[in-house]
């Protein structure tokens, strides 16, 4: 285990539109206010055909991973963080559960989901952290360094 410790900066409420696209909003968002580090929680509705990512197919490296197509549209409750990767640019872990009519889907939204009307997120900035992303050669992921 490894840690680092940090305090709160600012807050962020964002109501995010139809149409607006996880995470890319979000980065750009944090890119445009040099929002280096935040804890993320979301609320909302995404579109049908948006993809999340719900693990890898085997248990090997590197991951093949496993996409799911969202059929209709889904309610959506997740929470991420976001720390800067090795070129600066904020990048944003988001899981999310995302329900339809009884069934659930949760898994990752790095592939991108549409918001469908409603898109509220609260960004609570970290600060006096050096925290941030590297890419694991491993894995191929952008995974947090402390």
């Amino acid at each position: 285990m490894q840690f680092a410790e940090a305090k709160l900066g600012r807050v962020f409420i964002i109501r995010l539109h139809d149409g607006d696209r996880l995470p890319s909003a979000l980065e750009e968002f944090a890119l445009d206010r040099n929002l280096k580090s935040a804890f993320c929680v979301f609320l909302g509705g995404a579109k049908g055909n948006g993809r999340v990512i719900v693990g890898p197919e085997e248990d090997t490296f590197p991951p093949k991973p496993i996409v799911r197509l969202l059929d209709g549209v889904h309610e959506i409750c997740a929470v991420g963080t976001i720390f800067c990767n090795d070129e600066g640019k904020p990048k944003l872990h988001m899981h999310a559960s995302l329900g339809r009519g009884g069934k659930v889907v949760t898994g990752c939204v790095r592939m991108g989901l549409d918001i469908w009307q409603i898109g509220e997120a609260i960004l609570l900035e970290l600060v006096g952290t050096d925290a941030h992303r590297e890419i694991d050669p491993k894995t191929g992921f952008e995974l947090l360094a402390l």
